[in-house]
């Protein structure tokens, strides 16, 4: 049986766990260094002040903001998207990639192949690869089912897919494609063998107008890469690829090309851009490191693009490049200009900016992330330009968005968003957005999966994340913990997700893995960090404790053993300060629920002397608060038939024989509950028949005095399951016990119809209840007992469960 919320736990059901301050320092590749600047960042084992508003009750919370739909159009434009079902197309393509190989038939090489009869539109065809390979189920096996004609693709979408060139060939290259996405695919499909692919198609030839290669291999062994038959390319992406000047020049013959992507390559020299310099209208080349022409000739050369209208020289900002400075000097160059990216480069004033952007009207963006410039109100005014940057929330938004493949402005533009929410009053769904594009996009990168999760902290705190839709706090957190993977060994990272998970919307309503977050926050908890730290890991381990069921709780086995052991040490050491704080209540209660139907959590409470300490507990403690959490764990052992005797103890009957007669109904409850567990069977009271009599007869007379079954207790019962009120229902021979199962029953079913009357059917209550109401010997307070409790189940499924009339 466990616990339900009480007032320890409603602080964390009132948001008050949400509080806390995430430290951001830079990662380095011996550890934590010191923070980024000079600002004071608390350290989040400082700050742990996850329950801030709890611990601290004079502080007021801050009243939080939604999203202004006339302020913020994009917020709400994601609250709504988010909060959406997904549209029946996506429903069913989910369905089918899921059921792929069942409804598949299977070729004698082993790959997929549709059903003879089936057929699909262009468009459907096309969405269906991207949800293949978005899931990552585009595989050798499965891209087969693309052969043929019975599907139509146009725009293919293999990022990162997994596939070989064989398959690629087989899959993609008879159709007409006129888009192919293949960054980041699997090095079993390098680059020269998509080119050849492609080209094996003469339609393709003429008509592919886009190919995205970024990321892509390249085989040290390869000779030049051959684009010129592509005639119809106009756009082309090569970023982060071993690509040369030989391959600039074969590109640059292309008839149609309009836009090139040639960043973080290897080419030396873009003299050769000059052969297309009528018809090239973007031409990015971010961290262009190996260029060995002079700035000079670099400027001779852009000036010559009069059809230019998007430029992106962008740099990292340790390069201190400034290259950017001295394109903003001249006055006679690309005067059509429209969009210009200078991000990260050195000695940019707002000034020169101001004055490049007036020379030319038609200007609607411009990157100034990292660098010196951006601050002025020019850029805030200016109508119709758009600013990556990290003066304010806007360029911020901006730059998220521009550089979400871009791990070096990424990291930038979150240290920024992070300096700038830290006080944050407003929920921003659409920058949470992007925090988690940035996340998903660098899974590998630490800065940036550290400074985002500071982040994704700062927009969810206290009741920040009221207000964000649960698909895209979900998406977060198991963002989060697909970081803690690929980095365990990142403390402070580690402290981020677990200040997250202390928000109660976070932890109550939104879907993720909890079986994998209960293994990390117990592991976490025997870490013995700091106290306001432990008390968060105690306090999220009761809640998630909850939350998983039986079979995963028994599946946890180290860690629940670990778990077990240093809450009990938690609780030793608060009895023996005589100190009745908030974490002894959320230890008490995480035992409380780790033991609910879980034997082997039981047995490890026995075997680290937990009945010894919470003896002395109950001894040391009067407040019915702990007596409630404290009988509550008994209750579990008792209902253990293997481990029940061992409550058979002087100091154990002692005590509960006391408590049940407590005014507090709930610590009477409970008391009653070990009562009526121990004294079903009467084997092991042989030789204390008359102790037993005794405790059977103050069983019946407490529960004469109690109220109606369905007055409320201050701690709400909760149950996972009815299985071991069954003994005690059809005990016959102990009308007192048989009392007490119906009283429970009675009690949560009035409290919550909803769950407990469908339990009732689920596991096969019902027929024990008419088994009383109709046995000649049963007690007939019982009788009537069990009759109410059919009566009201036979009107909530009246009034709730009708069905509609037709």
């Amino acid at each position: 049986m466990p616990g339900g919320p009480d007032v320890a736990a409603k602080a964390l059901s009132a948001g008050l766990g949400a509080g806390g301050f995430p430290a951001l320092v830079e990662p380095t590749s011996r550890g934590i260094s010191a923070p980024l600047d000079g600002r004071s960042l608390l350290d989040a084992s400082q700050a742990g002040v996850a329950m801030v508003h709890f611990l601290h009750p004079g502080l007021s919370p801050r009243t939080i903001v939604p999203p202004d739909a006339q302020k913020d159009a994009l917020g709400c434009s994601v609250v709504q998207e988010e909060a959406s079902p997904y549209s029946l197309v996506n429903i069913c393509l989910n369905v089918l990639v899921a059921n792929l190989e069942k409804l598949c038939s299977e070729r004698p090489d082993g790959t997929l192949c549709l059903p003879e009869h089936w057929s699909f539109p262009q468009e459907l065809a096309d969405r269906l690869v991207g949800v293949m390979t978005w899931q990552g189920k585009l595989t050798d096996k499965t891209a087969s089912i693309f052969q043929g004609t019975q599907m139509k693709l146009k725009l293919v979408n293999i990022q990162k897919a997994q596939i070989t060139t064989a398959a690629f060939i087989k899959a993609f290259c008879h159709h007409k494609l006129i888009e192919l996405d293949a960054t980041a695919v699997h090095t079993d499909l390098p680059i020269p063998d998509i080119l050849s692919g492609l080209c094996s198609n003469r339609w393709i030839q003429q008509n592919l107008r886009c190919l995205l290669l970024d990321s892509a291999n390249i085989p040290r062994d390869s000779k030049r890469l051959f684009f010129g038959q592509l005639t119809g390319l106009r756009i082309l992406s090569v970023f982060n690829v071993r690509f040369h000047t030989e391959d600039l020049a074969n590109v640059s013959q292309l008839p149609k090309l309009e836009s090139l992507d040639i960043s973080n390559t290897l080419v030396t020299n873009i003299s050769v851009l000059l052969s297309c310099k009528d018809r090239l209208k973007s031409l990015t080349m971010h961290y262009l490191k190996c260029l060995t022409m002079t700035k000079p000739q670099i400027l001779a050369v852009i000036r010559e693009l009069k059809c230019l209208l998007h430029l992106d020289i962008s740099d990292h900002r340790q390069l201190k490049s400034d290259l950017a400075f001295q394109l903003l000097q001249q006055k006679d160059i690309l005067p059509h200009l429209v969009s210009l990216d200078i991000s990260g480069g050195s000695r940019i004033t707002d000034g020169a900016v101001e004055l490049f952007i007036q020379q030319r009207p038609a200007m609607q963006f411009v990157g100034l992330l990292a660098t010196d410039a951006g601050y002025s109100d020019f850029f805030s005014t200016k109508q119709g330009l758009r600013v990556a940057g990290g003066a304010n929330m806007s360029q911020i938004s901006e730059a998220l968005s521009r550089y979400r493949n871009r791990s070096c402005f990424m990291k930038e533009a979150l240290y920024r968003l992070f300096t700038e929410t830290f006080s944050m009053q407003v929920t921003m769904p659409a920058v949470l957005k992007l925090v988690a594009i940035g996340m998903r996009n660098h899974p590998l990168d630490l800065p940036v999966q550290f400074t985002a999760s500071a982040c994704a902290l700062n927009l969810t705190r206290q009741g920040l994340a009221r207000g964000m839709p649960v698909r895209l706090l979900s998406e977060v957190t198991c963002l989060l913990f697909k970081a803690l993977k690929n980095f365990p060994h990142y403390q402070q990272l580690q402290k981020n997700c677990l200040l997250s998970l202390t928000n109660s919307r976070i932890l109550v309503d939104v879907p993720f893995d909890r079986f994998d977050a209960a293994k990390f926050v117990m592991r976490w908890l025997c870490k013995h960090e700091n106290p306001k730290m432990q008390t968060m890991a105690v306090s999220v381990t009761s809640i998630l404790a909850l939350q998983l069921s039986p079979e995963q709780t028994a599946q946890l086995k180290e860690e629940l053993f670990m778990a077990v052991k240093e809450l009990l040490a938690i609780v030793k050491q608060k009895t023996a300060e005589n100190l009745d704080d908030v974490t002894l209540l959320f230890t008490l209660k995480a035992l409380w629920n780790l033991t609910d139907e879980s034997p082997a959590a039981c047995k490890h409470f026995l075997d680290n002397q937990g009945l010894a300490i919470f003896i002395q507990v109950l001894e040391t403690f009067s407040e019915s608060t702990i007596q409630s959490k404290v009988l509550g764990l008994l209750n579990n052992i008792a209902e253990v038939r293997e481990l029940s005797s061992t409550l058979m103890t002087k100091a154990v009957v002692k005590h509960v024989s006391s408590l049940l007669h407590s005014k507090e109904l709930e610590v009477s409850y409970f008391a009653a509950g070990i009562v009526a567990h121990l004294t079903s069977d009467r084997q092991p009271w042989i030789s204390h028949d008359l102790q037993r009599n005794a405790l059977l007869q103050d069983l019946y007379a407490t529960i004469q005095n109690w109220p109606s079954s369905s007055c409320k207790m201050i701690a709400l019962v909760t149950y996972r399951s009815f299985k071991a009120f069954f003994p005690l229902l059809g005990n016959f021979s102990q009308p007192e016990v048989q009392l007490w199962a119906l009283w429970a029953l009675y009690h949560v079913c009035s409290e919550n119809p909803g769950k407990y009357c469908k339990l009732l059917v689920e596991e096969e209550g019902l027929q024990l209840l008419c088994d009383i109401q109709e046995h000649s010997e049963a007690d007939p307070q019982a009788q009537q007992m069990a009759a109410s409790i059919l009566d009201d189940f036979r009107m909530h499924f009246m009034n709730y469960q009708r069905p509609p009339l037709c």
